[in-house]
């Protein structure tokens, strides 16, 4: 029969295993399949995502044949371009959601942003009870399956 610390050290265990998997942040390829392109619509890409704190942005294009620019409502509306040098260029751009609120990116190549629709408004959310994103099947699984041979080699070991 478990005695009480052999319960609250299974319980620490469950937690300290547990409590990491609500903090993992998702990245979002943006455009998913078709990546950072012209003639797409980000705003449908985009609905019925819920964006947090924390999650990643990754922008995949050829590089040098777009860019993305972080901007304020104003000059997304307009398709107006920052400074050069400002933006990103990788072809592989990863943005980091750090704080809640509404976010803008736009393509500033020629005119792929006014003409052709290659930009994306995004709401992130900052609240504190935030639910953790979605596993993907692989990760629901293995981490499933790794959680019960850890709480079936604690009873054992007690």
């Amino acid at each position: 029969m478990a005695t009480f610390t052999h319960i609250v050290v299974v319980f620490v265990l469950a937690v300290a295993v547990l409590l990491p998997s609500t903090t993992i942040a998702t990245d979002y390829v943006v455009g998913d399949d078709s990546g950072w392109t012209t003639n797409y619509d980000y705003q449908a890409w985009a609905k019925g995502k819920v964006f947090h704190v924390g999650d990643r942005l990754v922008f995949k294009y050829p590089q040098g044949v777009h860019n993305v620019f972080k901007v304020d409502g104003s000059a997304f509306a307009s398709c107006t371009v920052p400074s050069p040098g400002t933006g990103l260029t990788s072809g592989n751009d990863v943005v980091t959601l750090m704080t809640p609120g509404k976010k803008w990116y736009i393509c500033g190549v020629a005119t792929h942003c006014a003409d052709l629709n290659q930009k994306l408004v995004i709401n992130v959310d900052g609240g504190w009870a935030a639910p953790a994103p979605a596993p993907n099947s692989a990760t629901k699984y293995g981490y499933k399956s790794f959680m019960a041979i850890v709480v079936l080699a604690v009873f054992l070991m007690f």
